[in-house]
């Protein structure tokens, strides 16, 4: 489970972001209209979104809503599966597995992509308006508000990597301004010793979080990390 504590109380933010403390059934969404779909959403749904976001997942409008995609290599497959479970167990999806296809990647490398997206929420507009502008990925100005433990801990495990001795997340899409600014975040919000780091590409630049700051970085997210994601973390899990 992602939620290991329920120590959460009510939160309102901005008047956009609603949380609660109990996991609360959601059956038939299916059938409702994307307008019908209001939320309000519970804490551990709205965080792992966030950090999805900060990763591999994308927001896309579709009729009156919007709907996240969620995708990982075929290497990553249980750790999707997981994710999976976790949300069509709260009627967030259909039940079905997620399939893996194959694409032509880079340099004609076949890659074999797992793939799944949510049903479609008009409540999720706004997380798709926080996110992008003109169809680009950016990074929210206020994302230290929603960078909670949950969050983090599925940004990591969709994009970080062990690196030396410490753990890198590759954030080449976003700019340096935005990489340095999410740096910012890890320091002010979790004490945590970031660096930016050229990426190897043109514009291209990652995150690395120094050696000293694992065993900190692992007591925040650990509860909420899947086990085949512990080897990223150099042998402090």
């Amino acid at each position: 489970e992602f939620c290991a504590r329920n120590d959460y109380n009510f939160i309102n933010i901005e008047s956009n972001l609603l949380f609660y403390n109990l996991i609360l059934p959601i059956k038939g969404l299916k059938k409702l209209k994307s307008n019908q779909r209001i939320g309000p959403h519970n804490y551990e749904i709205l965080s792992i979104l966030i950090g999805s976001l900060l990763g591999d997942s994308y927001a896309e409008k579709h009729g009156n809503g919007t709907r996240i995609s969620f995708q990982q290599e075929e290497s990553n497959s249980s750790y999707l599966f997981w994710f999976h479970k976790f949300l069509s167990e709260r009627g967030y999806c259909n039940e079905t597995l997620p399939k893996i296809t194959t694409r032509l990647g880079k340099k004609g490398k076949i890659r074999k992509i797992s793939r799944f997206k949510t049903y479609t929420y008009s409540s999720f507009n706004w997380i798709q308006e926080m996110f992008y502008v003109n169809n680009v990925k950016i990074i929210p100005q206020n994302i230290s508000l929603y960078l909670s433990p949950i969050a983090l801990a599925v940004w990591i495990q969709d994009d970080g990597g062990k690196f030396s001795s410490g753990l890198k997340i590759a954030t080449n899409s976003f700019t340096y301004e935005e990489v340095n600014f999410l740096g910012e975040v890890l320091r002010n919000n979790y004490n945590l010793k970031v660096s930016v780091h050229k990426a190897g590409a043109l514009n291209q630049y990652n995150l690395y979080i120094s050696k000293y700051s694992i065993p900190n970085l692992v007591e925040i997210i650990k509860p909420y990390l899947h086990p085949s994601m512990y080897y990223k973390f150099n042998g402090y899990i």
